[in-house]
């Protein structure tokens, strides 16, 4: 595990956490490691928050001090960033956003010029470098002191492309777009306008401190109450950098991340274009969705939590559709990370080519009740590795047999274990993770129940 950077990035509480330092640090890195025989290029992106400019401005100091030149999307989303960076022959890119997070926090992501998660080795030197293990860069000087361009063209080209994935105009189509007071604020509903569709917006008003603010795909109220009241065909929501999406039925019903991969899934299959007829997973999937894939002829595999970790198996073994509960959805034929945009795109492009509603879509789709519970236990391991529990979990996996699954996964950072267990009931639910979690306690091996 990174000291700084987890599965998405440096986040935390801007100038707490993650401070001007950290990131006036990372540029100068980052200038210097990328210089090879030519002038190194870093393309930054940034979302709606208060203390986005202020990394913006940190960050740009330090490449531009070490010698890059740095290219700036200004507003944008983290997929838009990684597009660029993948097509425009950058060394890497930068997305400052903290997701789905308040607007206290903030993050830097760093991209690869593939437009991938950067690398580990790449990342375990810049924590180096920020815990001073690593001797200072040179400064650049003279003629080397790097360059700052507008790239909003960027911005610009990256809409382009994403229009032009749509198979179909919108036209008569009434879609509700919630942007999050974040990154799509400016692009979601350029991009559906020029595909014809009559759209409705939301959460497009950002002040830099409301992003994510009862908005956007964590708060789907909003969405649904809009999508109600205007009798749309479908709404999607967005978190704050646009690498997530979620979707609203006609009938005002949240369709999540497993719904999509299901309803895409099942879509490519037919249509002969899912690779190795496979679809990639978290461990947080749904037990149902497990079980509509069998039903259909579709396999699937299963990643720690974490869309890096989805798009490092596709990549891997060729596979074409993968993502998470969360709606970070790949599909890697065309993009390298999760792309809300996207993934609205190829669900209208199902829903169009089907003739149906995504109501009607999801209708062979059973989601389990879920009931997870997080415990503070005295040592995450000793207490996965304990016989008694260990005899609990296997009890609870032969009674639910067919029909449900628990699963026991450490927290990465905190001295926490996730108990959670889907079954037909909730109250099932409820009865077998206590009952896990009253062995932990018998055991003298819990402190609290988060």
């Amino acid at each position: 595990m990174s000291k700084y950077f987890g599965t998405d990035g440096f986040r935390g509480e801007a100038n707490v956490d993650l401070t001007v330092e950290h990131a006036f640090k990372i540029g100068r890195f980052l200038g210097y490691y990328f210089e090879k025989d030519r002038q190194c290029k870093v393309v930054i992106g940034k979302d709606t928050r208060l203390s986005s400019y202020m990394f913006e401005c940190a960050l740009t100091a330090g490449l531009t001090s070490s010698g890059a030149d740095v290219y700036l999307m200004h507003v944008t989303t983290t997929p838009s960033v990684s597009y660029i960076a993948r097509t425009e022959d950058f060394d890497c890119g930068i997305m400052i956003s903290a997701s789905h997070n308040a607007f206290h926090d903030n993050g830097i992501k760093l991209l690869n010029s593939n437009g991938e998660k950067m690398e580990e080795e790449v990342i375990a030197e810049v924590e180096k470098y920020l815990d001073g293990i690593i001797e200072e860069p040179p400064y650049a000087t003279g003629e080397d002191i790097g360059r700052v361009i507008d790239h909003s063209a960027g911005r610009n080209r990256y809409i382009g492309y994403v229009i032009s994935l749509a198979t179909h105009s919108y036209k008569g189509m009434r879609i509700g777009l919630d942007c999050a007071n974040g990154s799509t604020w400016a692009i979601a509903k350029s991009v559906f306008d020029a595909l014809g569709a009559e759209t409705y917006v939301i959460g497009n008003n950002p002040t830099g401190t409301n992003i994510n603010m009862e908005c956007g795909s964590t708060h789907m109220e909003a969405l649904q109450r809009l999508v109600r009241e205007k009798h749309l065909d479908i709404g999607f929501a967005f978190d704050g950098d646009a690498d997530r999406c979620l979707a609203v039925n006609n009938r005002g019903e949240v369709v999540n991340g497993d719904a999509i991969l299901y309803v895409c899934g099942k879509h490519m299959k037919e249509r002969g274009s899912l690779e190795n007829n496979t679809v990639v997973t978290t461990v947080m999937s749904n037990f149902g969705l497990y079980k509509a894939f069998d039903a259909c002829g579709i396999a699937y595999e299963k990643t720690a939590v974490g869309d890096k970790y989805v798009y490092e198996n596709m990549r891997q073994n060729g596979h074409m559709l993968g993502g998470e509960q969360s709606g970070h959805i790949i599909f890697s034929k065309y993009a390298t990370t999760g792309d809300g945009l996207i993934t609205a795109i190829k669900v209208m492009q199902v829903m169009l080519d089907r003739k149906l509603s995504l109501a009607e879509l999801t209708e062979d789709l059973e989601i389990y009740p879920q009931v997870l519970k997080n415990v503070k236990v005295t040592d995450k391991d000793g207490t996965l590795n304990d016989l008694d529990v260990k005899k609990a979990v296997e009890d609870v996996t032969a009674e639910l047999g067919d029909n449900g699954r628990i699963l026991l996964r450490k927290s990465g950072t905190e001295p926490v274990l996730r108990v959670m267990v889907e079954a037909p009931s909730h109250e099932l639910c409820e009865q077998k993770v206590d009952a896990v979690i009253d062995v932990m306690r018998s055991k003298g091996l819990l402190i609290a129940v988060k």
